[in-house]
């Protein structure tokens, strides 16, 4: 009915029709002034200019200090056939033991009768645990702070040429590192580190690098260490300076193999600067995916992360305020 009556007094008189409604406009405008008064909420500045009203949860971390370190300084020549050449750096005497052909699942059996049955702090202790379920065993002793390459090889009569198709019942390689000495033991929290290796056989030419690694605390727990993507300026080759069709290679044999992560392209820029305003330093790493990429002063703005757009559910920082003025500190 109204709008009825609006279509003939338009009709009538447009010039009366506008009159009406820019007084109904008044009469609304001054009902709404009288209900709220002058604290009308209004919008005064863009949303991605404030801080943001979702706090994201800051994880609280604790530092430790890790004994092992492992590389495989050339990925391209190692082979089932061949071998594979580990260089281990560990801050203590260690003991390097490599698991050719372990199962796959009685190395996650291990890993859990390390939280509720008992610890793996030597060789011995994860053997119990695989029940000898692996096809050769190599052990190395490795000296504080030595960096000496070391050769892993399957014996000419295990005639061992692949570990079968996908999904695989056994890793290629396990290397275990553990502390040599007892004392150590009871100084460090990590006590031992399991990486899992892939290694080219006549099936999968992937290849050969680090796929997973454990590292084993005394308390009882484990955790899988993850890459945290960043830039960095570096004059190292990375995986990025491989030709299109390697990568596209690698990564579709690594989806066959159900090994493939949906990892973020790192950012093209090398630079530590945050990606945002491009001059704080970068310190907040972004989880789950992992991107470091803003600094103290912009962490607090985003609920997304500004490379992939994945929403933050957690975020922990790389190092303190008061480590940060040190380093300042040291610079000047």
């Amino acid at each position: 009915m109204a709008a009825v009556f609006l279509v003939m007094l338009y009709e009538y008189s447009p010039l009366f029709y506008i009159t009406v409604v820019f007084v109904c406009f008044l009469v609304t405008s001054g009902l709404v002034l009288g209900w709220f008064g002058l604290g009308v909420p209004v919008i005064l500045r863009n949303s991605e200019e404030t801080e943001s009203s979702t706090r994201v949860l800051k994880k609280r971390m604790r530092q430790v200090k890790n004994p092992f370190g492992l590389e495989i300084p050339h990925p391209a020549t190692a082979s089932v056939t061949k071998g594979v050449t580990l260089t281990p750096d560990c801050l203590e005497d260690c003991i390097l033991t490599c698991y050719w052909g372990c199962s796959v699942q009685k190395l996650h059996e291990a890993l859990q009768k390390h939280v509720y049955c008992f610890r793996i702090k030597t060789p011995q202790a994860l053997e119990d645990a695989l029940y000898s379920e692996y096809l050769y065993r190599q052990q190395y002793f490795i000296k504080k702070n030595d960096k000496e390459e070391k050769y892993c090889q399957l014996p000419e009569d295990a005639q061992v040429v692949d570990f079968g198709p996908v999904p695989r019942s056994r890793y290629p390689l396990i290397a275990l590192l553990t502390l040599a000495d007892e004392e150590d033991r009871e100084i460090y929290d990590i006590i031992s580190m399991v990486a899992v290796i892939h290694v080219p056989d006549e099936s999968y030419r992937l290849s050969c690098r680090i796929l997973y690694q454990y590292l084993l605390l005394a308390q009882g727990q484990y955790h899988d260490l993850k890459q945290l993507f960043m830039s960095a300026n570096s004059t190292a080759p990375s995986s990025s300076d491989a030709s299109p069709g390697e990568r596209s290679t690698d990564r579709s044999l690594l989806e066959k193999a159900g090994l493939a992560e949906d990892e973020p392209e790192l950012h093209e820029e090398n630079s530590k600067d945050c990606v945002v305003c491009q001059n704080g330093t970068v310190n907040w790493v972004l989880l789950p995916c992992r991107h470091a990429c803003l600094c103290d002063g912009c962490i607090k703005y985003f609920q997304q992360c500004p490379m992939c757009r994945q929403f933050v559910q957690e975020s922990f920082p790389l190092c303190s305020k008061k480590e940060q003025d040190e380093d300042e500190s040291t610079h000047i």
